[in-house]
């Protein structure tokens, strides 16, 4: 893997969501719940989740961000289908993509000579030694910080960008977001296709 200096640290990134996890422990499991319900209703993800990449990154996704009683979890919040969104674009950094898909070759060899089966076909408890083993890293590091990054923006973001689906991660944490919300055909990869069709127009 190529090195990453621009990301941040896993740990201080996991330390930042136990204490958001520790400030929101007290959210109503009925009320969250509910959300879970209407966040549901969203589109599914679509059958390019079934194949790699994406099938990995989900198992990873899940595990680095699993759901609780009292938290939504990565499928909750829309992660898979908000990090498709965020690197499948024209405008997109082709570099966390590069970097993010080469990370899932490597780690899916790691796990098939590891454990002779790709990692998400792994239990919980093998994901967990081959992701701690990845940790051990620089390269390793900054791969699964930069999918916490992409975890955290799903959480954050507005639900026109695929993640954060019926705001339910704003819900959560009580946070009230800022109005006007950008509709579909004006969020930044929509804006960027018109500049492009409009520059091969011209």
């Amino acid at each position: 893997m190529s090195d990453r200096e621009d990301a941040i640290g896993r740990r201080t990134f996991l330390n930042r969501l136990t204490c958001l996890g520790a400030l929101m422990a007290v959210y109503p499991a009925s009320a969250l719940a509910a959300l879970r319900e209407a966040a549901s209703e969203s589109p599914d993800t679509g059958a390019w989740s079934a194949a790699d990449p994406w099938m990995t990154l989900n198992a990873v996704q899940q595990h680095l961000f699993p759901a609780a009683t009292d938290a939504p979890g990565a499928v909750d919040i829309g992660a898979l289908r908000y990090l498709h969104n965020a690197i499948e674009n024209p405008d997109a950094d082709g570099e966390d993509r590069t970097f993010i898909v080469n990370g899932v070759g490597w780690l899916n060899d790691l796990t098939q000579d590891k454990y002779q089966r790709p990692f998400a076909g792994l239990d919980e408890q093998q994901r967990d030694i081959v992701l701690r083993r990845i940790e051990d890293s620089r390269a390793g590091r900054n791969w699964l910080s930069l999918l916490l990054t992409y975890l955290l923006e799903a959480l954050l973001a507005d639900p026109v960008y695929g993640g954060n689906p019926q705001g339910i991660g704003w819900q959560w944490l009580e946070h009230q977001p800022g109005y006007p919300t950008p509709p579909p055909n004006k969020t930044w990869y929509r804006l960027g296709e018109r500049v492009t069709f409009h520059r091969k127009a011209t």
